[in-house]
């Protein structure tokens, strides 16, 4: 698992560090440090992990979330989406942006390395935070914005992709697994993928 920060033992994400300002110091809205490399940002469920096995978890009342995320280790690759990830590592720092609970953390990271992808950091939605992932998505992805470069952000959800091109980033949308009307209603009214 190493190389895709798990953020220590509690697998919480540290607090986001804000650039200083001070005597020589000014944060310039739109200015980034541009000797690092820029991001790519990718999205998992339908992006890179192929989720149609255990959507059927989804499609009863009431919907079984811990088997829906439980069955997520034995998700296929989708073999365009790690092309595109692996083909962004050679020019940008790789992240991982997903709306999937922090209590997957561990199976997350194992699934990334057992699959080849690119070392990265893994953001993940907080366990109890049920906002639509076009919220947090676009939130976490202005706080990396604010010193970093984002090249290019890759998801399947079409209302992610709408808000982040209005937010002024540049979009491939993830166009290469089967829709599941359950899922997509499960991003969107529940926030929980």
């Amino acid at each position: 698992m190493r190389g895709y920060a798990p953020y220590g033992p509690t697998g919480v994400a540290p607090p986001v560090a804000r650039p200083r300002t001070g005597p020589g110091l000014v944060r310039v809205a739109g200015v980034t440090d541009s000797s690092a490399r820029p991001l790519a940002v990718f999205d998992l469920d339908n992006t890179l992990a192929d989720t149609a096995h255990r959507q059927r978890f989804l499609e009863s009342r009431p919907r079984n979330w811990d088997a829906f995320f439980a069955a997520a280790p034995q998700d296929p690759p989708i073999a365009e989406g790690v092309a595109l990830a692996v083909e962004s590592a050679r020019a940008c720092e790789v992240v991982y942006l997903t709306g999937r609970p922090e209590r997957c953390r561990r199976d997350t990271l194992e699934w990334l390395a057992a699959h080849g992808l690119p070392e990265g950091r893994v953001h993940m939605r907080g366990d109890a935070d049920r906002r639509p992932a076009r919220f947090t998505k676009l939130e976490t992805l202005r706080r990396l914005a604010w010193d970093r470069e984002v090249r290019v952000v890759v998801d399947d959800d079409e209302l992610v992709c709408d808000d982040a091109e209005r937010a002024g980033f540049t979009v491939v949308r993830a166009r290469w697994a089967a829709k599941s009307a359950a899922l997509e209603e499960a991003q969107e009214r529940e926030g929980r993928t």
